[in-house]
């Protein structure tokens, strides 16, 4: 049985080919510079057309490629880019999105120029740039370093306090039969590197 859909595709077919009864092409009315050339290529022509344009968009394929990774040169000067959580779940979370909004993150605007439009596909519904749940956000450099400034000074005083609090210990406390001994703090951090890479 053949459907609805299947039979308008061959007419459509049957009267964009022009053909005769007898299976003889007849003369075509309009020229064939109008014609898409990919229908007058064979499948392989196509195919290949088709992966070296694929080629272009990614890459090389390779599986350690950043997924979220944004060149510098598409980040304008005076700005800062980094992707925020937008969903989890496929839920928003309104207090967070909040607090980037206080802290001056706003979203991306996908139309900013061609450069951002290649970042989502073709006929995408939104106007941000999303990946994973996550969403390309921006805010003022200025911003950003006075904020990352704060964030160091309060990381420091919490270092500061735990070192007042390891010197102000008691005799006897650090160690179970030995005298007091000073506190030694290491504020580095030794990665450890696998044997087998």
């Amino acid at each position: 049985m053949v459907s609805k859909y299947q039979k308008a595709i061959e007419e459509r077919r049957a009267a964009s080919e022009n053909v005769s009864r007898d299976d003889t092409p007849l003369s075509v009315s309009r020229d064939d510079t109008s014609r898409p050339a990919a229908r007058d290529k064979d499948p392989r022509s196509r195919a290949a057309a088709r992966a070296a344009e694929l080629r272009q968009h990614l890459g090389d394929l390779d599986e350690g490629t950043d997924e979220f990774y944004v060149p510098a040169s598409l980040v304008p000067d005076g700005w800062t880019y980094e992707w925020k959580r937008h969903k989890v779940w496929n839920e928003e979370d309104p207090a967070y999105i909040t607090h980037l909004a206080r802290e001056g993150w706003e979203a991306v605007p996908l139309d900013r120029d061609k450069d951002h439009m290649a970042m989502m596909p073709k006929g995408w519904s939104s106007n941000i740039i999303e990946r994973k749940g996550m969403v390309l956000m921006e805010r003022p450099t200025e911003i950003s370093e006075e904020i990352r400034s704060i964030e160091l000074r309060r990381a420091r005083e919490q270092v500061r306090v735990k070192e007042a609090q390891l010197a102000g210990t008691p005799e006897g406390t650090l160690s179970r039969n030995d005298p007091r001994v000073a506190p030694k703090i290491k504020k580095s951090f030794d990665m450890p590197i696998p044997e087998d890479l």
